[in-house]
């Protein structure tokens, strides 16, 4: 009995403080939807850093610490001489993201995170786009097609693509009607799109903001 309880208690003390963490993400992820300000997403990131200090082999925690440092600097387009750090850091966790699912990682989580990557090297582009332009725009284009070869219909591609073709200049491929199409697919595949257990589920928002400009 003693052995049994003992063995139990050793159990328990390996489980828990798994568990701990798991919760602590899921917490993490869900106050994602809420944020909308720059100090929100700043927050966010310092805890995301956090986690993957103690989940060294989940890319989630470097997933979302890419995208908050993504979003702020999605936030800033009109000040780019604040983005650079934030662009660094969403690209050191992306790439760190990036080599935890080289070898053994899910396209529609290599497509998740491709996606992300596309919204730092566009946040690269904000800080200087005559200089940056040049350099990081056809990067972040290669991100988002890797993410569309992955998962073609994945809301947050789709979006994104929406985005992209929204406000590049139609002299360089900019379409606003195929922008339209791509938000309402996007729309409709959020829709279909479960939210929860820490599976990026962001985007609806962004892509109602969008199509509002049609309106």
């Amino acid at each position: 009995m003693k052995k049994t309880m003992l063995l139990f208690v050793c159990i328990l003390a390996a489980v828990l403080p798994v568990m701990s963490q798991d919760k602590a993400l899921d917490k993490a992820i869900a106050q994602v939807d809420q944020a909308k300000t720059v100090a929100d997403y700043e927050k966010l990131a310092v805890r995301f850093k956090q986690l993957s200090m103690t989940q060294k082999t989940n890319w989630l925690p470097f997933y979302y610490t890419a995208l908050c440092n993504a979003k702020i600097g999605f936030l800033l387009q009109q000040d780019g001489d604040r983005i650079e750090p934030y662009s660094i850091e969403g690209e050191t966790y992306g790439k760190q993201a990036e080599a935890l699912l080289k070898s053994n990682g899910s396209n529609k989580d290599k497509a998740e995170l491709y996606t992300v990557l596309s919204m730092v090297y566009r946040s690269k582009v904000f800080i200087n786009p005559m200089t940056y332009g040049p350099q990081f725009g056809p990067i972040a284009q290669q991100y988002l097609d890797k993410a569309a070869q992955l998962d073609p219909q994945n809301p947050r591609v789709l979006y994104l693509q929406a985005w992209v073709k929204f406000y590049t200049p139609k002299m360089w491929g900019g379409d606003k009607n195929q922008a339209k199409t791509l938000a309402q697919a996007a729309l409709k595949n959020f829709s279909a799109q479960p939210a929860g257990n820490g599976q990026p589920h962001w985007g609806k928002a962004e892509s109602e903001e969008l199509l509002a400009k049609f309106r």
